[in-house]
């Protein structure tokens, strides 16, 4: 009798994408994990984050919107809907993976990886609605699409490498300078989240309790970390190009920079403009494309060569003709 199959694995029996198709699956994820995280803040920036009354319901007696909840139940259930569609794009990239040859068991377990984290963040979520937009909850629902969106990128760049041990591209100092980057920019996305939790955008017309402290002194904050990533950026560029680092790299350096620096542009005009609602729409994209490029960056100083197959052994000639 045959093993019963897995369906994954019934499909890479009988499909092996090309790695064309593979980056664009995992790049597929990338862009709705950017897209839902958008799509979320203008949940939050129409006030129509309590516009289906419960979870996973829209209603306690409707499992989608009603007319009687209006547009902004539209918004609020558009959102979960398209939970669905990010779904259906880690699960492309999840068949990928899988159906790569040779099998690339890391690479499957990072397309899983994003699955589970969808999973978990819709439970976020529906606890986020039954706690009245509770702002701890919703900075949680925030940090954890913010999670997917990094193994999603992660993800996207491994389908350009081999499984091989990763290999230094620059010293070992330009390395940490990299991890100095990175960790004070997830630092920043925190300290961003508690400007808005404390901010005017609680996220529903009614009612909503905010963060215990004035959000102008957590903007202050967040500006300060703002200035000291700058800073690092502008210092790894620098230093890229003293120890003539590959030209990819520079370009990540680089790219990190002018994403900072219209980055910081919209953070400084909307607090002085009063935060209106698109420009804080404009602020949530760039975070997502500033982490991107930092992670981008990181990635880019090391790599994974491409194994080469061998080449099978040739017969000597003179051997074969005395033979």
């Amino acid at each position: 009798m045959r093993p019963v199959q897995t369906p994954l694995a019934f499909i890479a029996q009988r499909w092996t994408p090309s790695p064309r198709t593979l980056r664009r699956a995992a790049l597929a994820a990338v862009v709705m994990s950017v897209l839902i995280i958008v799509t979320g803040g203008a949940v939050r920036l129409t006030g129509s984050g309590l516009g289906c009354d419960t979870w996973p319901k829209c209603t306690d007696d409707s499992l989608i919107v009603t007319p009687e909840q209006g547009y902004r139940g539209a918004i609020e259930f558009g959102n979960r809907m398209l939970t669905y569609v990010l779904s259906a794009a880690v699960g492309w990239a999840i068949v990928a993976a899988r159906s790569t040859k040779p099998w690339r068991r890391g690479l499957t377990r990072l397309a899983w990886a994003q699955f589970w984290i969808v999973m978990s963040n819709a439970v976020i979520g529906g606890i986020t609605v039954w706690m009245g937009l509770n702002p701890w909850t919703v900075a949680g629902h925030f940090l954890a699409a913010n999670s997917l969106l990094t193994v999603a990128v992660i993800t996207w760049h491994r389908t350009g490498e081999g499984d091989t041990a990763p290999r230094p591209r620059v010293p070992r100092p330009v390395r940490k300078l990299s991890w100095a980057i990175t960790l004070v920019s997830a630092l920043l996305i925190v300290l961003g989240t508690t400007v808005t939790g404390a901010g005017k955008h609680a996220g529903d017309s009614s009612d909503v309790p905010r963060m215990p402290w004035d959000w102008t002194n957590a903007a202050h904050v967040h500006a300060i970390a703002a200035w000291v990533v700058c800073a690092l950026a502008v210092a790894m560029w620098l230093v890229l190009r003293v120890v003539d680092a590959p030209d990819d790299t520079r370009a990540r350096a680089r790219d990190l920079l002018i994403v900072l620096l219209a980055q910081g542009g919209v953070g400084y005009l909307q607090y002085f403009t009063g935060v209106p609602e698109l420009l804080v729409a404009v602020h949530m994209l760039g975070s997502s494309l500033m982490w991107i490029a930092v992670l981008r960056l990181a990635l880019s100083l090391r790599e994974r060569p491409l194994a080469v197959p061998d080449i099978p052994a040739q017969a000597d000639p003179e051997l074969a003709a005395t033979a």
